[in-house]
């Protein structure tokens, strides 16, 4: 199995190097083939990781990430291309953040009434898109274990095989029941949810938590 991560920020090298650690095979995407931080992911990672564009990357992989700035991913995507996406699992961690007046973020405009990815689902309508991950941080998509208890990751998408995919590679990152919401535009509810996200920050104390649906 192949995984390609479009993305290399502080997402993308934790979930390429938790890939790599599963011993799976992970081609981090970048804009350009230099890209320095993704060869320095590959330098310390080790054979089982690899580099290349966008297109690349997408071309020859099983499932693609897109783990890009929010307002940056219908644009990598396009540089994927949709001939490389077409029947793949896309599973998207991304938010539709703007950071254009300052900590804390708002959504971005197009969004409030919808979410990035219904957009990504019909700007690539023969991509299987999944949205999950995106109510976490990192450290937290790769190692739930880390907090006093997991609590709950939420999967949205309109193929049912596809997020069966999905939940079974989030169970081996540590997440024992994921919740999946629905089709695709249950990602509304998580994608609305990082505004509030943002503020937990501080009584949370930091980014290092997680919530739970409790009966």
């Amino acid at each position: 199995m192949k995984f390609a991560v479009l993305g290399t920020g502080s997402v993308g090298q934790t979930l390429a190097r938790k890939l790599v650690d599963l011993g799976y095979a992970a081609i981090m995407g970048s804009r350009s083939a230099d890209n320095e931080k993704a060869a320095a992911f590959v330098n310390e990672a080790g054979g089982l990781a690899t580099t290349g564009t966008f297109a690349e990357a997408a071309a020859i992989a099983d499932i693609v990430i897109v783990c890009t700035h929010g307002a940056a991913t219908l644009d990598a995507l396009a540089l994927a291309g949709a001939e490389n996406l077409a029947g793949k699992i896309l599973i998207d961690v991304t938010n539709p953040l703007d950071f254009s007046n300052g900590f804390p973020p708002t959504l971005l405009p197009a969004y409030t009434q919808s979410s990035l990815a219904e957009a990504v689902q019909a700007a690539h309508p023969k991509a299987r898109v999944v949205k999950t991950l995106n109510t976490v941080n990192a450290a937290i998509m790769v190692d739930p274990q880390r907090l006093s208890e997991p609590g709950d990751i939420f999967v949205s998408g309109n193929d049912a095989d596809a997020k069966a995919q999905t939940i079974d590679l989030l169970k081996q990152f540590g997440w024992p029941d994921p919740v999946d919401l629905g089709d695709i535009t249950t990602a509304r509810g998580t994608e609305h949810y990082l505004p509030l996200w943002v503020r937990l920050m501080g009584p949370a104390g930091g980014a290092n938590f997680n919530i739970k649906i409790v009966k």
